[in-house]
């Protein structure tokens, strides 16, 4: 006995089966495929480009601020650049190194200044201390960082939390102001058995 020919139905079938199996397994590879396009209340952004290094030059050109971020979307109908986790490196007058991240950024009309929220930590490598607040506002063009937000400034052990927080970093000054309180534990000697 012999089996019936499949017919031109049942080919057609089975070749456009083999086809989508074939895309399916395309569409699984591509793993660097981007996320949504982002909403906002200030409309549809005209571009958002995803893991990106960006850096500023100043008037003598050197690189004085150099940005990381997962996420940047632009919404031309306010000119804000939105930050997702961003992470920035900011190089004073002097040379001296700064890096402040938090969870989100906005650059405004021109991209300055910069205005960092949640969780944000404002670092100074070299003297060993840093700045935990919510909101960070910073000035490119002067270098001055400010927090309106309560704000903590650690050295350790040291640490004072203030109302308010201002830092000139090409003069290399910060202050706290408001309702200022300090922790200075006492020094301690590092032989016990002197």
């Amino acid at each position: 006995m012999q089996l019936p020919r499949p017919g031109f139905r049942t080919w057609l079938f089975l070749l456009l089966l083999a086809l989508g199996g074939g895309l399916t397994v395309l569409d699984l590879r591509d793993d660097d495929a981007p996320g949504p396009v982002p909403r906002d209340a200030a409309g549809e952004p005209d571009y958002y480009l995803e893991d990106v290094e960006a850096t500023r030059f100043d008037a003598e050109g050197y690189p004085h601020q150099r940005l990381d971020t997962p996420r940047l979307v632009h919404t031309p109908i306010d000119d804000v650049t939105r930050l997702e986790n961003p992470d920035v490196k900011l190089r004073d007058d002097d040379g001296r190194h700064w890096t402040a991240r938090s969870e989100q950024g906005r650059l405004e009309t021109g991209g300055n200044p910069l205005i960092l929220s949640g969780d944000v930590r404002l670092e100074a490598p070299r003297e060993h201390w840093q700045l935990s607040t919510q909101r960070l506002h910073y000035d490119a063009d002067t270098g001055h960082a400010w927090s309106d937000t309560p704000a903590t400034l650690s050295q350790p052990p040291q640490s004072m939390q203030g109302d308010r927080f201002d830092a000139w970093l090409h003069d290399n000054r910060a202050r706290l102001t408001d309702n200022v309180r300090g922790h200075h534990p006492p020094a301690t000697d590092k032989d016990p058995e002197s």
